[in-house]
């Protein structure tokens, strides 16, 4: 399988680099292009005031709050009136109060987990007029402020307007891709029909009911924009929406295609091409390890087939088995190490370390992450790695020519200490009362685990699941749409005022005692922050998680 994971990982990385110069070229590009002057125009015309003008950073993100508002107001009347609106040919009924809640709050988001089934609960108009237009603007409200984040780095007191910013992103970044990937998949077997469930006589006689829809449209952009929400419960493992190993290689490559490209946007959009070398290698390390030891993990046999003559076979328990073990190992690495959260297996029948594997990506949340959103997660490890360094030599810390102080250093840590607060938090309350202790499927650390996943999942903005777990109940749905809220805009906001507040900074002279930021050095000092804070932050849940439940099996 090793040929698989270098295929899967290699190709995206590739591509990555023409696609990070395009995408540059796309939301930054200049006064005097054709293409710049000519989508402003347009933008301007069609938007009217709220489309012209510079903004500072916080004119942005006040316009990005705004919107994201209306996003939620918008789909949750959407799905509220799902029974009276137009595209539901199988008569889908109405959805209990708080599970609209915590849909529109996950796709908002660019969570997607998803307390229900698509095609046992959503109209077509649902699926399509409110879900999938939230996947296209919920990432591409990820591009657009990794744009700002980047010009306030660069220095510039205007970090553009949010709404021309979200548009390009969306009209001219996601939509075409979304295109092109929709076409590979239809012709890779998926269905792009508006027709509603097709009814067939098996060879005993019965009658089976078969959902069906505009999936491929909805595959291509959970796919691309990070998102994971799929149209059928079962997400990737469904055969209409993953039908063959080729399918499965192209949706799993799409999963870090942008998410890389958005490293090379940010060098270009800096300047500092070098600086995003290093942040791309340390991505890229982190991957490459988590990854691996996926494969590795899940090559074992699952602890039920211990002392037994088939155990040398991979642990198949969850899988599909069109793909196999390593390719859902595989899957379940990237889709964490992404915010992406769809699955092409049951990640609650992994071996009990292979578990770790993405709750670990979804713990440090920065290799390359959400679209746009990873760097800016990664940007408080940079800060604090800047800080650190700057302490033990004596000197006053910079970035990027700006002197980093005690303020942007209390909205570092402000930023650090949220993911895991909503985490450790929500996990802890929902493990000492019925509210999470009735609903999972085990007993013990796998029990917890469950738990744990859950809010890992819904802090980090990943949207997968654990499963095993009843989590369509109201208090998981108010308590996951809740740190869903919370995960997305704090940590957006928060790096935002850092920029914006080195960017009205004066710039200093580099000398021969400035820490270089573009240096492998530099990356070793990244690398370790993020490993030694995480370790430092999540490893006593690990213990009482899957290491738990690994030792436990192995006592057996």
């Amino acid at each position: 399988m090793a040929p698989l994971l270098l295929l899967t990982l290699i190709v995206p990385a590739l591509l990555s680099w023409p696609l990070g110069k395009v995408m540059a070229h796309l939301i930054e590009p200049g006064g005097t292009s054709r293409y710049g002057r000519r989508t402003s125009e347009l933008f301007c015309r069609t938007g009217g005031d709220a489309l012209t003008g510079e903004q500072d950073w916080k004119q942005y993100l006040v316009s990005m709050l705004v919107f994201n508002m209306m996003m939620f107001a918008f789909v949750t009347t959407v799905l509220a009136l799902q029974q009276s609106l137009p595209l539901n040919p199988d008569g889908k009924g109405p959805l209990e109060a708080s599970l609209i809640f915590n849909t529109a709050a996950s796709f908002v988001t660019n969570t997607n987990l998803q307390h229900y089934s698509g095609e046992a609960a959503m109209s077509y108009f649902s699926q399509l007029a409110g879900l999938m237009w939230l996947q296209f603007v919920s990432a591409a409200t990820g591009i657009a402020c990794l744009a700002a984040l980047a010009r306030a780095l660069g220095g510039r007191s205007s970090v553009g307007n949010f709404y021309i910013d979200l548009l390009r992103a969306a009209f001219f970044i996601l939509l075409p891709l979304a295109l092109l990937l929709a076409l590979i998949l239809i012709a890779g077997g998926v269905p792009m029909t508006f027709e509603g469930a097709a009814v067939a006589r098996t060879l005993e006689g019965a009658t089976q009911t078969m959902a069906r829809g505009p999936v491929a449209a909805m595959v291509a952009i959970k796919q691309l924009g990070t998102n994971g929400g799929g149209y059928f419960g079962p997400n990737s493992t469904h055969p209409f929406e993953n039908p063959s190993f080729y399918t499965n290689i192209v949706e799993c490559m799409s999963i870090v295609l942008i998410p890389m490209a958005a490293v090379w946007m940010f060098g270009r959009i800096t300047g500092r091409m070098r600086d995003a070398s290093v942040i791309f290698s340390v991505m890229m390390i982190l991957l490459l390890v988590k990854a691996a030891a996926a494969f590795w993990l899940e090559s074992a046999p699952a602890a039920a087939l211990w002392g037994l003559p088939v155990e040398a076979a991979p642990n198949l328990e969850g899988k599909e088995l069109r793909f196999g073990a390593g390719a859902g190992a595989l899957w379940a690495a990237l889709t964490t190490a992404t915010s992406n959260g769809s699955v092409n297996c049951m990640h609650d029948s992994l071996n009990p370390l292979t578990g770790l594997v993405p709750l670990a990506g979804m713990w440090i949340n920065v290799v390359f992450g959400g679209v746009g959103v990873g760097i800016i997660n990664l940007f408080i490890f940079i800060i604090i790695g800047v800080f650190i360094c700057g302490m033990m030599v004596g000197r006053t810390p910079e970035y990027f020519g700006r002197k980093v102080e005690t303020g942007e250093m209390r909205l570092a840590l402000l930023a650090l200490l949220v993911h895991p607060l909503l985490i450790l938090g929500g996990t802890a309350l929902f493990a000492a009362t019925p509210a999470g202790a009735a609903t999972v499927l085990n007993s013990g650390a796998h029990g917890f685990t469950e738990i744990l996943y859950e809010f890992t999942s819904a802090a980090a903005n990943n949207g997968s699941g654990f499963e095993g777990l009843g989590d369509n109940t109201v208090a998981w749905n108010i308590a996951t749409g809740v740190v869903m809220l919370l995960a997305r805009y704090i940590p957006i906001i928060l790096p935002l005022a850092i920029a914006g507040s080195l960017a009205s900074k004066k710039p200093v002279p580099e000398t021969s005692g400035t820490l270089r930021t573009d240096t492998p050095l530099f990356g070793l000092i990244i690398l370790g922050s993020v490993i030694f804070i995480g370790a430092l932050l999540f490893l006593p849940v690990a213990v009482l998680g899957p290491l738990a439940e690994h030792l436990s099996a192995a006592s057996h």
